[in-house]
């Protein structure tokens, strides 16, 4: 009988997984994570065309399994295993970054798109459950500017990543002061303050390289708000903050920045600079003739504990 044959596979997975469970501690996560997308894979395969959900099997299953090898293998874990291996069908797609806590968390969201930055960030961030529960609360994913087509991404696949695919709007900026209460030079450099603190919030990869960082043109001293070099997009960022609106003089300024960076700084093997200009509000009639150099965002600021 087919059931019974699973069974007896699901079986021979735990009993892999359990002998010698200690040494499997101190190796990395993808056996555990393997053999419970297997067990997924034979709840299905046991349950016959198209999936149908088997609440008998999973529930004999668990009573059974659970009494010979622990809670670990209960029907409500082992449901969670099947929606595992539905889930994620294919398993090359799955890094070796995840755990199963991970997994667990990034099941409840049922937007694939959604799940799958979720996941990218985890890769690319080393983030733990606790961060990742926070990123996923911040609304990170719906923050950004462009939620479509987000592919999975492996451990050493990090090559078409863009600053599309990292970049929020807006960009939440967390105080405990009261923002109404300082001059507009006062909360300029605030904000400046607080994202260079908040990379995560920029996207992944970002390494401060100057903070009001001085280039000289001429006889003349200019100071670039933030300097930025990506190291996953292998680029130099120049952001610009901007307490206002956005104006279309802002494009002048950053684009003499980061042309002078590509002159004066990049090597060749660098990709080509680009710009991030952080505003208060944006001007959608005045976008349409940025630079593809150029991104722009918000910044939103949430004052807490006051």
């Amino acid at each position: 009988m087919d059931e019974q044959k699973y069974f007896q596979e699901v079986v021979s997975l735990i009993e892999e997984k359990e002998i010698n469970r200690r040494t499997r501690e101190l190796q990395d996560n993808s056996d555990t994570l393997y053999i419970y997308w297997q067990i997924g894979k034979c709840i299905v395969k046991a349950s016959g065309v198209r999936a149908t959900y088997r609440s008998d099997l999973i529930n004999k299953w668990g009573t059974e399994l659970s009494l010979q090898y622990g809670k670990d293998y209960k029907a409500q874990k082992l449901r969670r295993m099947r929606q595992f291996y539905l889930t994620f069908p294919i398993w090359s797609t799955l890094s070796t970054k995840l755990s199963w806590s991970h997994i667990s968390e990034v099941m409840t969201i049922q937007n694939e798109n959604a799940r799958n930055y979720y996941i990218n960030q985890i890769i690319l961030n080393n983030l733990s459950v606790r961060e990742l529960r926070s990123l996923i609360k911040s609304n990170a994913y719906e923050r950004l500017s462009n939620k479509t087509k987000i592919a999975l991404i492996t451990d050493k696949d990090k090559t078409n990543l863009t600053l599309d695919d990292m970049l929020k709007d807006p960009i939440i900026v967390k105080t405990n002061q009261r923002i109404d209460k300082l001059n507009e030079m006062a909360i300029h450099r605030f904000l400046i303050n607080m994202v260079e603190t908040k990379f995560l919030e920029l996207g992944t990869g970002f390494a401060l390289i100057g903070h009001e960082y001085k280039i000289i043109v001429g006889n003349k001293i200019f100071r670039i708000d933030l300097l930025f070099f990506n190291i996953e997009l292998n680029r130099y960022i120049v952001v610009e903050v901007k307490n206002r609106e956005f104006s279309p003089k802002d494009i002048g300024q950053i684009d003499f920045y980061v042309n002078y960076i590509d002159k004066n700084i990049k090597k060749n093997i660098h990709k080509d600079t680009l710009g991030i200009i952080v505003v208060k509000k944006k001007n959608k009639l005045v976008i349409e003739y940025v630079t593809n150099k150029i991104y722009i965002t918000t910044f939103k600021v949430e004052e807490t504990n006051l």
